[in-house]
């Protein structure tokens, strides 16, 4: 990609945090990109460093206790980590965007919706308290609000859940940003509303070509909507590549649990899902060598003693894993998955 396509590039990003118990290392050298119109799905299970991730983008983190110890994140060029707050907040809500993951703790319940949309275009375009609560209006419609003109005057207590993540997402693209980071966007919501707020998010990303980061617990979702995907494990990034490749050819034995995890269309009736045994480590006490190694069935004395290089396997395809793309070193059918023949 071009330098005028290419809107983020995280380069072994690492964030630990300081407590009385010791140092917590949420993020522990994460690499990614993401270009104009593009999709990146973020996954891994609680606790695996997703969000803190695009926090720690965001400079959302506070400092102490958390602390920036090595990487960098570029936006269009230009480290976000370096900036000072007064740069960083013009870029927050008008570059960068944020949908949070409950939008009942992310709306403020004492003003009304219409005043939360309009104070970004009002701060960051210089808009008129008039203009800006047209365009409110407006923007409730696009993203689906019924009777807009009455809805921009109601507070948050007063709209569903489903309506409560619409009026973020038409807060978080009132100033149109180059990339929105959606966390979790889809949580505590029924799955016909899911559906529908995954589906307005690709029709506003593809109306305004902005980049979209998809942070998700929900492979479906990530299947539905991602270009690129990047698999988080224990602070870490266990595999990164195109949704097809990573799903369909996935090189990390936890990409291979996570997919065994899933219900099978195949599946018999009496079949058993396939969890990962055991439980993620404590980011304090990560395991040595490979933080998965205690979880593992393929691990070797390699995998307990040796931190496995991040590496690309075929250009496109990396993963953190000593026996990645090797020959013979490749995915079956889990034995307890239930499939029928």
């Amino acid at each position: 990609m071009t330098e005028s396509t290419r809107l983020l590039d995280v380069e072994d990003l690492k964030m630990y945090f300081y407590t009385r118990d010791g140092v917590v290392k949420a993020v522990d050298g994460v690499s990614y990109t993401l270009d104009t119109g593009e999709t990146l799905g973020v996954v891994g299970e609680s606790g695996s460093g997703k969000s803190v991730t695009l926090l720690t983008v965001m400079r959302l983190i506070q400092m102490p206790p958390g602390k920036i110890e090595g990487g960098d994140a570029k936006f269009r060029g230009e480290s976000l980590l370096t900036k000072t707050e007064d740069e960083m907040r013009r870029i927050r809500g008008n570059k960068i965007a944020m949908i949070f993951q409950d939008p009942m703790t992310s709306l403020n319940p004492v003003y009304r919706v219409g005043r939360q949309i309009a104070e970004p275009l009002m701060h960051h375009k210089g808009m008129s308290k008039h203009d800006a609560w047209a365009r409110a209006v407006e923007l409730l419609d696009l993203v689906g609000i019924p009777n807009p003109e009455k809805r921009v005057k109601d507070y948050p207590h007063q709209f569903s859940g489903g309506m409560r993540q619409r009026a973020m997402i038409a807060m978080s693209l009132s100033c149109d940003p180059d990339i929105l980071i959606a966390d979790e966007p889809t949580t505590a919501l029924d799955v016909t509303i899911q559906a529908q707020i995954v589906e307005l998010m690709e029709e506003l990303q593809a109306r305004t070509q902005s980049g979209l980061i998809m942070i998700t617990h929900d492979l479906g979702v990530v299947a539905d909507v991602a270009d690129n995907v990047i698999v988080m494990y224990a602070g870490r990034p266990a595999e990164y590549g195109n949704v097809d490749d990573v799903y369909y050819r996935p090189l990390h034995p936890y990409t291979w649990g996570l997919m065994d995890s899933l219900p099978r269309h195949d599946m018999t009736e009496k079949g058993e899902l396939c969890p990962i045994k055991g439980q993620p480590p404590s980011l304090i006490y990560v395991p040595s060598g490979c933080a998965f190694h205690p979880r593992c069935p393929y691990a070797e004395d390699i995998c307990r003693n040796e931190i496995p290089e991040f590496k690309s396997v075929d250009g496109t395809h990396w993963a953190s894993c000593h026996f990645a793309g090797k020959p013979g070193f490749e995915r079956g059918v889990a034995e307890c998955a239930g499939v029928s023949a």
